[in-house]
């Protein structure tokens, strides 16, 4: 469930903890290349700033909220604005953020916002591959690619577009999200490019090898391979981090051809290795942790399970999951706003002006609870929507919202009632059980092996293939004594 701008108390705001979010699949991805057009000096305008200052606290809610690791963030500001001082924006203000999902992406916002996940830091192999990363999303903001996109639309305003929210929030807007469908990816193909070619000077005048572009290109064309290995299914049926770019291998072709006219450069790795040692790799426990089919949230105290098949996002204010044939799910928590029982906060409160049909009540996991169907609109095209409100506690309700394509609820009915139904408070023990995964930094000693070392992550499917993707490892390469590399050690 949450962790984005999560609830340190839940009894006093559960709504505010339960989401990996959608927007983490919806930003802004990066890299391409070709002719670059000037950027344009000058201080960023109002408008730009006022932008950027409006959205960055919704962008901190859907990530999870900025690491609360103070050398994580720390490395990331300094290397950014070491980045920054060398562009035509030097004297501008500007905010880098570490935002604490284990999605992989990065993106930026008007006024010098500019975001990286935990997700994507942990396959880097270098300083140099992070700051190709973020001189891409500077070179976004510098060439003001955000501003002429968005015009005055705010992010909130493109996840509600083309979306009937019949419920009074933005549930139904995070669930069209899952269509595959890119928040930021209104760049345009010439914008891309331009942010590429902005970013390999950037790196060049940084003293960075600009090839490291490349080859972090090739990493995240690996983990996304990886993911699709580990959901048994082709990478592009799921959340892809590439899935509204072009094909992988041709931007490593490109952003290679960009570096080719450089000189070389450095690629320092004891910073970068200093700052990740530690780091969650994975879910963050303030947000609950997603392990296959089930989310666990041992602060909160809940736990569910979704059908087989299905894809899990988690973030800070929900849980989303994509199920087959468009069909999808959330899960939240919301105050209980004075009802009297989960009836009445399905017709009085929540489903407030909505037409409800089949109002039944019932028990679930020993609580009292309530479902019932309504109808809604997603991008135009009809939905059938199950509700299902559970009352945790005399303040708290937890929601399930089910979709499906109009006339396919019956079909699907079953799979959404089991997962209502799996809904269940944590035992103590199983609370003290989950605990997070994170990043070790480890010398390599003579007899090490990669077999040796995947042995140290048991928890990992494919470890074989995950190591040497975080590591940098091409297929059949051997390990050196002395070489650092990164294991994934916990639960």
């Amino acid at each position: 469930m949450p962790s984005f701008t999560r609830n340190r108390n839940p009894g006093r705001n559960p709504g505010r903890s339960v989401r990996r979010s959608v927007a983490a699949a919806l930003a802004a991805l990066w890299l391409a290349a070709a002719p670059v057009a000037p950027a344009q000096a000058g201080l960023f305008d109002g408008d730009e700033q006022a932008v950027g200052a409006q959205e960055h606290p919704k962008i901190l809610s859907q990530f999870g909220g900025a690491v609360k690791d103070a050398r994580v963030q720390g490395y990331i500001d300094r290397l950014g604005r070491k980045l920054a001082a060398t562009t035509d924006r030097a004297r501008d203000p500007w905010t880098f953020t570490v935002l604490d999902s284990e999605v992989v992406n990065a993106f930026a916002l008007p006024g010098g916002y500019v975001y990286v996940t935990r997700g994507l830091l942990a396959l880097a192999k270098d300083e140099a591959e992070v700051a190709g990363v973020l001189a891409h999303e500077i070179g976004h903001v510098t060439a003001r690619h955000s501003s002429r996109r968005q015009t005055r639309q705010t992010i909130t305003d493109l996840l509600a577009a083309g979306v009937g929210l019949v419920l009074g929030d933005d549930t139904l807007g995070q669930l069209a999200g899952l269509g595959g469908t890119a928040l930021t990816a209104g760049y345009s193909r010439e914008q891309e490019l331009e942010a590429d070619q902005l970013g390999v000077v950037t790196l060049e005048r940084s003293g960075y090898d600009p090839f490291a572009m490349a080859t972090f290109l090739e990493t995240l064309r690996r983990d996304t391979q990886y993911d699709g290995l580990r959901a048994g299914k082709r990478a592009e049926d799921g959340f892809d981090f590439f899935a509204s770019h072009p094909q992988t291998e041709d931007r490593v072709r490109r952003a290679a051809d960009l570096a080719r006219a450089r000189p070389p450069g450095a690629r320092p790795r004891d910073a970068y290795l200093a700052a990740v040692d530690g780091m969650i790799y994975g879910d963050s426990p303030e947000n609950g942790f997603v392990r296959g089919r089930n989310f666990a949230h041992p602060t909160l105290g809940i736990a569910f399970s979704v059908p087989e098949g299905y894809s899990l996002l988690n973030g800070a204010d929900q849980v989303i999951a994509k199920g087959r044939n468009g069909t999808a799910l959330s899960f939240d928590g919301a105050p209980a706003s004075g009802a009297r029982d989960p009836a009445d906060y399905l017709t009085r409160v929540w489903g407030k002006g909505a037409t409800l049909q089949s109002l039944q009540t019932t028990t679930i996991g020993g609580l009292p609870a309530a479902t019932a169907v309504t109808q809604g609109e997603i991008d135009g095209s009809s939905a059938d929507i199950r509700l299902v409100a559970i009352r945790f506690d005399n303040g708290t309700i937890y929601r399930f919202t089910f979709l499906a394509p109009t006339g396919s609820l019956a079909r699907a009915d079953r799979e959404f009632q089991a997962t209502a139904n799996s809904f269940h408070r944590l035992t103590r023990e199983e609370a003290a059980q989950l605990q997070p995964r994170r990043i070790r930094v480890v010398a390599v000693q003579p007899g090490d092996s990669v077999e040796g070392f995947v042995r140290r992550m048991p928890q990992e499917p494919y470890g074989e293939e995950l190591f040497r993707i975080i590591n940098d490892l091409p297929p059949g390469t051997p390990l050196t004594p002395g070489q650092k590399v990164k294991v994934i050690q916990g639960d």
